[in-house]
């Protein structure tokens, strides 16, 4: 049951994602700059964040929890603000369906190699013919999506 719950959550997530692509456009478009837009949607996300945390009661951890992190995981929101102004830029000129046919694969494809190696300490699961066959058909997809 919990599971479901999760992949209800994965689900929507991803289907909110052009939403939000749409939107950060129009901000992009009337500041008539894709990474303001996308500072614009960080900053309202981190406030949006923080008042959840507040009313949550949530504990915040000590700094020195963080002490044993490596260095590079700090990059997770230099890569997450390149996401989002590389969707900013490229919705308006390739389409939203285009756009995400991309982003998904090339989530996937990282994802597989990931999960191949066990990069970043993430449980090994090794790559299967199956798992390189739904590899192909997302690429076919987006070949599809960009053709017609």
């Amino acid at each position: 049951m919990r599971n479901i719950l999760y992949i209800i959550m994965a689900f929507i997530s991803g289907a909110v994602l052009p939403i939000q692509a749409a939107l950060n456009v129009e901000v992009g478009k009337a500041a008539k700059e894709p990474v303001f837009a996308a500072f614009a949607s960080f900053l309202i996300g981190t406030l949006g964040l923080l008042a959840f945390l507040l009313v949550s009661g949530y504990q915040m951890p000590q700094l020195s929890q963080f002490k044993p992190l490596k260095w590079y995981v700090w990059l997770a929101g230099i890569l997450g603000a390149f996401y989002v102004v590389a969707v900013i830029i490229g919705t308006p000129k390739l389409g939203t369906a285009l756009t995400f046919g991309l982003v998904v694969t090339g989530q996937m494809l990282l994802s597989i190699i990931l999960d191949h190696y066990g990069l970043f300490e993430l449980p090994k699961d090794p790559l299967t013919w199956q798992k390189a066959l739904g590899a192909s058909l997302l690429i076919l997809g987006v070949f599809l999506i960009r053709k017609f």
